[in-house]
């Protein structure tokens, strides 16, 4: 290998934003012992704006050695397309049309489960929601599933172990959840039509070990804090005034038509728009969008789409240098620092990859997606939902990798021993 400078300086930002992560904590601790920049320090200690602002420092030192022309050609030819598509996903998923139909079909599954307290409501949303997302995409079932344990179980005095557990395995659970089908998990929709993966191929080779992972730890977050989920109050009615039929159907269709759209930003950005009109028109039947959320959510992605664009020198061939057995591990470690789908990408630039790297590559890249904010598109937002909820509302990327170290390794179990 022999990088260029401006590669070389771009892996050095990349490994300072990862760093940074880790360190928003420190941040917001910083704005209260000097109150004379506060702002600054809190701005820096929001997680999402992270990639965002290191992704500024990148472009400033393209523009300083590449010229305008050349820092533009290189902001211009990367692909925004996901960031721009998890921007409008959220916002159409978390108005209150759209939750309460997702919260009536979680009460239909709870009747299955006769729990006491909160304890049903909690191990459908952690097992059904995330599964949601191989139909509704990924980045729609965090916000949903995000949305009901921040009302039902968060907002409810749950423990910091709890939130952070449940936070790990909501996290874990969503990035494996979604590879029931080849269109709804980002590291899936790299490779699939490439590699021919057509929704047969990834119900038998992947859904079915997904969907026992999924439930397995949903059943072991629900069991070990049993006693914690039966002091809290049974959600029996749905929140908020109840939303007109006419308009929730309206509000899916507008859901189903980003998701069908999800690769054609004018299209989804268009049916976007119109949603926002009809938001307007009935503002009765609104909770307050969450439009705030899904642009700081739509930064930190770009963000990382910026920043790992000038990646590729030494992610690819260390992966590459790898045999199928140790890929899955190794995918698995690399999420955790890159974005899963970024991994699957630069595989599929490969020719002649055998089936079994292949299956190792996104097993090991959905695998590793729940282990830190970066591992997984949707895992921002779901940040952004419920971070208001934990202390100096600040998630703590050393607690969260713990907390989802045990999903991680059933999911492990699931895709590589079964």
């Amino acid at each position: 290998m022999h990088p260029t400078t401006i590669q070389i300086v771009s892996a050095g930002l990349f490994a300072l934003a990862i760093l940074h992560t880790f360190c928003t904590p420190f941040f917001h601790r910083l704005a209260m012992a000097r109150p004379t920049h506060a702002g600054l320090w809190h701005l820096l200690g929001e997680v999402e704006v992270v990639f965002g602002f290191w992704a500024f420092v990148l472009v400033g030192f393209l523009f300083a050695v590449d010229g305008m022309e050349g820092a533009i050609a290189y902001v211009d030819g990367r692909n925004f397309t996901e960031p721009m598509f998890v921007f409008a996903i959220m916002v159409v998923a978390g108005t209150r049309a759209v939750l309460q139909s997702a919260t009536l079909v979680v009460r239909v599954l709870m009747r299955l489960l006769p729990l006491p307290g909160i304890m049903g409501f909690y191990l459908v949303v952690l097992a059904a929601v995330p599964l949601m997302g191989s139909f509704i995409t990924e980045p729609a079932a965090m916000t949903l599933g995000a949305l009901m344990l921040s009302e039902r179980v968060f907002a409810k005095g749950a423990s910091p172990r709890l939130m952070y557990a449940t936070l790990g395995v909501l996290f874990v659970n969503v990035s494996i959840g979604g590879v029931l089908t080849p269109y709804a998990a980002p590291p899936v929709l790299m490779v699939a039509s490439k590699w021919n993966w057509d929704l047969s191929y990834m119900a038998s080779t992947f859904g079915w070990k997904a969907a026992l992972a999924v439930a397995i730890n949903a059943a072991g977050a629900t069991v070990l804090f049993a006693r914690e989920l039966a002091r809290m109050p049974a959600a029996h009615e749905v929140s908020g005034k109840q939303v007109p039929l006419i308009l929730k159907l309206t509000h899916i269709a507008l859901l189903a038509g980003i998701v069908l759209f999800a690769h054609h930003p004018a299209l989804f950005m268009g049916i976007f728009l119109f949603f926002m009109g009809i938001a307007t028109a009935y503002p009765r039947h609104q909770d307050r969008l969450i439009l705030r959320e899904g642009l700081l959510v739509a930064f930190f992605l770009a963000g990382l789409v910026v920043l790992g664009g000038q990646q590729q020198w030494w992610l690819q061939p260390l992966l590459m240098s790898m045999s199928s057995d140790a890929v899955y591990y190794g995918a698995t470690a690399l999420t955790a620092i890159t974005d899963n789908a970024a991994l699957t990408y630069l595989g599929s630039l490969v020719e002649g990859l055998s089936d079994e790297f292949k299956y190792a590559l996104v097993a090991g890249a959905v695998t590793g997606g729940g282990l830190t904010i970066i591992a997984n598109a949707p895992n921002p937002a779901g940040v952004a939902i419920l971070r208001k909820h934990f202390p100096e509302e600040t998630v703590s990327s050393a607690k969260l990798l713990l907390a989802a170290l045990i999903p991680t390794l059933v999911a492990i179990g699931a895709f590589r021993f079964l």
